[in-house]
């Protein structure tokens, strides 16, 4: 059977739901060995990660472990063929150490914005853009300091 453009994105939108519910949602690892495929790269990698499978597995263990109901709401997904452009915005309560900041068992939200290419059902490739000062001000671990953030 050969799949129309169409169904090609929604069946990828289908994989990156998957993702985002059932693995950053609920910590189903077993899915996500599934859904990531052997030869994933992530274009834009966090701080203490590598930019493959594990370097992901281990950033969404690390995210589990500072917030341990950590899960997104979805507002919007877009796609052109395989590759799929989500916007969301990650709740959770900080209850683990995260980037040196101890838990403050503080509400966090921050959005995201993703953009995956999945090929053969499996997330191939990853590039995105997550607000991180907005939840490092949520748990105290920025706060602007009386010099402007841009020297003259």
């Amino acid at each position: 059977m050969v799949m129309t453009g169409n169904a090609i994105s929604e069946a990828a939108k289908a994989v990156i739901r998957r993702n985002t519910d059932e693995v950053q949602g609920q910590g189903k690892f077993d899915v996500f060995d599934e859904l990531f495929a052997d030869g994933f790269v992530d274009h834009t990698t966090q701080p203490g990660t590598t930019p493959d499978k594990a370097g992901v597995r281990k950033l969404y263990g690390y995210l589990r472990e500072a917030f341990p109901d950590f899960h997104a709401v979805i507002h919007w997904q877009l796609a052109d063929g395989d590759t799929v452009t989500t916007y969301k915005t990650y709740h959770g309560t900080h209850e683990g150490d995260f980037l040196g900041v101890a838990p403050t068992h503080r509400k966090i939200d921050f959005e995201t914005v993703d953009v995956m290419r999945v090929q053969n059902g499996q997330i191939t490739d990853h590039w995105g853009v997550g607000n991180l000062l907005k939840l490092m001000q949520q748990i105290g671990g920025w706060s602007p300091g009386t010099q402007a953030l841009i020297a003259d």
